[in-house]
């Protein structure tokens, strides 16, 4: 899941950023709404965490260019504009889910992933693939009954997949859906995690990799390597 925190206050867009990043998301920031519309124009988010009152581009202007794009992006607005009126009058502008500040941390993570939830191309709450089971709401996962103790990279690496299957996610997809913006690409931190996420995983291994192409969770357990 990758999401664009656009927020002016550093500290707290840091501090937003941070504890994203800590429940598994891949998290980019921007402090003005020209930034904000630049990385909207270069990256694909699944939610945009949007301040109203930005500098540059207003947020209210930014949530109606987004909600005019073919490829349209879930919108939480995350605002200290608190009245009924200034609720509904984000809720106008396309905003698909309105915060105000002060907020308590974890409404605000139930409230992205239920976003992600709502998005039109979104799959069942419960992925499930090859014996996985994997329910990003309750952060847990199983591999035929067994529960699985994954890292917060190597929990959102397996949703990425699971999301995708049967497609392929090259090595490239996933540092912008698992980590952010700053990965670098020619690190090897996908296949060092996807070393780690297929011994947890257990045999028979069910991530096929296809040389030049990437990753993929396979329909069914593929045969145990020799």
């Amino acid at each position: 899941m990758r999401v664009l925190v656009v927020e002016d206050a550093r500290s707290l867009a840091a501090v937003l950023a941070e504890g994203l990043s800590d429940q598994g998301m891949a998290v980019d920031v921007a402090h003005d709404g020209l930034e904000a519309a630049a990385k909207l124009d270069l990256n694909a988010y699944d939610v945009v965490v949007l301040d109203r009152d930005l500098p540059g581009i207003h947020g209210d202007t930014l949530c109606r260019m987004i909600t005019e794009r073919d490829d349209r992006v879930m919108v939480l607005m995350l605002t200290a504009a608190d009245s009924p009126v200034d609720r509904v009058t984000g809720l106008t502008l396309g905003a698909d889910d309105y915060l105000t500040k002060p907020f308590h941390f974890p409404e605000l993570v139930l409230r992205i992933r239920s976003l992600v939830r709502r998005q039109p191309a979104a799959r069942p709450r419960v992925l499930r693939a090859a014996g996985i089971e994997l329910d990003p709401l309750r952060r847990t996962a199983t591999r035929d009954g067994r529960q699985l103790e994954l890292s917060v990279k190597e929990f959102a690496l397996l949703e990425a997949l699971l999301r995708a299957a049967p497609a392929f996610l090259s090595a490239e997809d996933l540092l912008e859906q698992v980590w952010d913006e700053h990965a670098n690409p020619l690190t090897n931190t996908v296949t060092v995690t996807i070393g780690r996420l297929r011994r947890k995983l257990g045999e028979p291994p069910v991530i096929v990799t296809t040389p030049g192409v990437g990753y993929r969770i396979s329909g069914q357990a593929a045969a145990p390597r020799p």
